[in-house]
Parts: C-alpha cells; structure tokens; sequence
C-alpha cells in the first residue's frame, strides 16, 4: 500500500512567495521583512519542508506585498539559494534568485558599540559582502552568516 503524501498551502492572489530559504530561517526572514503578526499581513510559512536541493527548507508566502531590492540584498546575506517568486493574480509572473549585494547599508547594525556608526553620527552602517558574511566598512568587524539576522535593523 502506498501513501500519497502532500504538502497543501493555499496560492496567494499577489504577494511574494520566498522559496529555498534554509531550514530555520523563516522566522530571520519574517522579522527581516518587519513581520511580526501586529499588521494584519496574511503569511504562510513552511518550516523544514523536504527538499531535494537543500535536504530542508523553509517557504515564506507574503499575500499583498512585493519585496524592495534592499530587502532582496538582505534577503540573500540569511537565505543565499533563496528564490523570489512575484505572484500576480494567482499566477507567477517574475521568478528570480537572490544574487549577494557587493555592499550593504543601513540594514544592519555593526555589533561594536565603538564602531562609529554606532555613534552619535549622521552615517548608517555599511558592509561589505564576504562569502560567509559581511564587514563593516568602518571598524572592519566582521559579523558571520549566521550571526546576521540578530543584527538587522528593522527599527
């Protein structure tokens, strides 16, 4: 006897379908957006879903909403094989994948309080991309991949 087993999460009519994002990450990609459920946005997620290509992966669906480039960049520094599919009535119409930003600004804070972009400056931190993170321009500290999502700044 064999059992089909299928994943069922409703199609959004537009919005933002993020896929391929590693497993355990939708929640970084949640709060990078600014999603925290106080809005009223309509989202799905899909934690640790199989995948053939990342062995897990989450699935982040954004019903009304279209991703800005600077929220692509960011998007790419926690979930680097993620795919952004553009939903317009019901049906895909842009898919496309995170390509990493050489530079990033004012959508991270440096972790070194001594850092002058931490100061009392009219500048915002700016990074550089590595392979596996990112380093402040500034004071040369270097945040790692994993360490990224705790320093986002969705003030």
């Amino acid at each position: 006897m064999t059992e089909n087993h299928e994943l069922r999460v409703s199609k959004i009519q537009n919005g933002t379908v993020i896929d391929h994002v590693a497993g355990g990450q939708a929640l970084n990609v949640l709060a990078l957006l600014g999603i925290d459920g106080t809005r009223g946005e309509t989202v799905s997620v899909g934690m640790n879903v199989p995948s053939d290509r990342l062995g897990r992966k989450d699935i982040v669906k954004v019903e009304g909403r279209e991703l800005s480039q600077s929220e692509v960049d960011v998007l790419s520094l926690i979930a680097p094989a993620a795919s952004i599919n553009i939903v317009r009535d019901y049906e895909v119409v842009e898919k496309s994948r995170v390509v990493r930003p050489e530079t990033v600004s004012g959508i991270i804070s440096c972790p070194n309080t001594n850092c002058i972009s931490n100061a009392d400056e009219p500048i915002k931190a700016r990074f550089t991309v590595l392979s596996d993170g990112v380093r402040c321009d500034y004071c040369d500290t270097i945040v790692r991949e994993d360490e990224v999502a705790a320093n986002l700044d969705v003030s």
